[in-house]
């Protein structure tokens, strides 16, 4: 009599591995990040004339849409229209004066919001909402 009850407990056990890997197997994969739409912050003194990207040590720069032109200092917002399956990109503020400045490896996978900083000696950060 004992067998049989071994045998039951085994075969739900595997019946309980066949059901939790088809569930595993049917639910919806999770969405690789990606860049989307998100805004810039100017945490500089000085207004951005352009703001261009590159994936993170490419290249060629690409300007990005950016609305409004030039993004004001000291807190001015501008929307960004930018889709690419990147995460890890360069980012570079042309200013009025034409000077460039940019901020390396700026993650912009899920970013909403990418504030551009600058401190009085020159030191570039970046903090993300």
């Amino acid at each position: 009599m004992v067998a049989p009850r071994v045998y039951k407990r085994g075969m739900k056990t595997k019946l309980a591995l066949v059901l939790a890997a088809s569930m595993a197997a049917a639910s919806p994969s999770p969405a690789l990040a990606q860049v989307g739409k998100f805004t810039i912050v100017n945490k500089t003194n000085i207004p951005f004339s352009q703001v261009m990207v590159r994936r993170f040590g490419g290249q060629q720069w690409l300007p990005l849409t950016v609305t409004p032109v030039p993004v004001p200092s000291a807190g001015g917002r501008s929307a960004v229209d930018f889709s690419d399956q990147d995460c890890a990109f360069d980012l570079q503020a042309t200013l009025p004066d034409g000077r460039a400045v940019v901020w390396p490896r700026v993650n912009l996978c899920d970013a909403r919001v990418v504030s551009l900083n600058q401190s009085p000696n020159g030191a570039l950060w970046v903090d993300y909402e």
